[in-house]
């Protein structure tokens, strides 16, 4: 493993910087946690907000290149460890499927899932990101149930992102849990990396406690 590949990783338990700690795992990565509290606020402190001015996790940091937003982290830490083989390649004809997943979460899934949770009426479709709650969330079910992932048979760091995504969103009756779903959950989050950063959280739970 190259120095180059080291990374910072800016994180708080319990919260959506929890799947970028298991991707890390995936990736076997050569990484250093900065820890921080959500319940101190310690987002929202000078010292945070000069790395991540939205005051959010996750974010990391490569020498001087500076990543927020869940979607890019994934793509960022794929792509630098590619020996890990979680982003297929320009050229794979999964190349084009990896992106587009990565970004449906983003432009789709999470504003349709806001307004959902806040009883919001979306807007009309000709100027709302994902049309409707229910052609959104099919299109991504039928996705799932072509294969074991989301991009058939191979597993790749978007899997990461949904799954971590979907548990959170059904633990919360935010989207129902369907068999497809919930198949779906189990065999991405029974990898071992998975337990190993959920050993890793609860290690950072008890300190913070």
């Amino acid at each position: 493993m190259s120095i180059d590949q080291h990374v910072t990783f800016y994180h708080s338990p319990n919260s959506r910087s929890a799947g970028v700690l298991v991707l890390l795992e995936e990736l076997d990565a050569h990484y250093d946690t900065f820890v921080l509290s959500l319940k101190a606020g310690e987002q929202r402190k000078a010292d945070y907000l000069a790395i991540n001015p939205m005051g959010k996790v996750p974010a990391i940091k490569h020498g001087e290149a500076l990543v927020t937003e869940q979607v890019a982290i994934y793509q960022y830490l794929a792509e630098l460890y590619p020996e890990a083989g979680l982003a297929p390649p320009i050229g794979s004809p999964l190349r084009g499927p990896f992106l587009r997943w990565l970004a449906f979460y983003g432009s789709s899934f999470e504003p349709a899932l806001v307004d959902r949770s806040q009883k919001r009426e979306p807007t009309p479709p000709s100027t709302c990101p994902y049309g409707d709650f229910d052609t959104m969330f099919k299109t991504l079910t039928d996705q799932l149930a072509k294969g074991l992932y989301i991009l058939g048979d191979q597993f790749s760091a978007a899997d990461v992102l949904w799954a971590n995504a979907l548990r959170w969103t059904t633990m919360f009756q935010l989207v129902p849990l369907t068999p497809v779903i919930q198949a779906y959950i189990n065999r991405v989050t029974s990898r071992p990396a998975a337990a190993r950063a959920a050993a890793k959280d609860q290690q950072l739970i008890a300190a913070q406690a």
